[in-house]
């Protein structure tokens, strides 16, 4: 009896594996839960600029997709894309270090919800350094 019962599933689990996979219909399937690309300003002072090639204002187009773009995902993109130089005094794990003030639309971050701020296009994002040597 036991080989019957084997020999049953081994059957069965053919059976599903040839199961057909649903296909797209058209080219607009791709697009249906994608998130827009998103337009930001980003500015850096207080001599945060300085890591950014001395450049302080960069406008920037976020690329689109799956999910929303938040503040977490931006600074990953900041670190691959703009940062130049010596990025532990930029982000320290997965957030900016501290004494770096960033405001969103002219708001502290930490009112808007920090690294998930969910953005938004025209968004304005300032990183200012209150590190200052001596």
């Amino acid at each position: 009896m036991v080989p019957l019962l084997c020999l049953w599933l081994v059957t069965l689990n053919e059976k599903t594996a040839s199961l057909p996979v649903p296909m797209r219909n058209s080219a607009s399937d791709d697009n249906i839960n994608m998130a827009a690309p998103v337009a930001l300003h980003l500015e850096f002072g207080g001599g945060a600029e300085l890591l950014f090639d001395g450049v302080k204002e960069h406008h920037v187009t976020l690329p689109d997709q799956l999910d929303p773009w938040d503040m977490k995902q931006l600074l990953v993109w900041i670190k691959e894309n703009l940062l130049k130089e010596r990025p532990e005094l930029f982000v320290q794990g997965d957030t900016v270090r501290p004494g770096i003030l960033v405001l969103i639309n002219d708001a502290d971050w930490e009112l808007m919800g920090e690294l998930q701020y969910e953005l938004q296009d025209k968004d304005n994002i300032v990183f200012i350094s209150t590190l200052h040597g001596g």
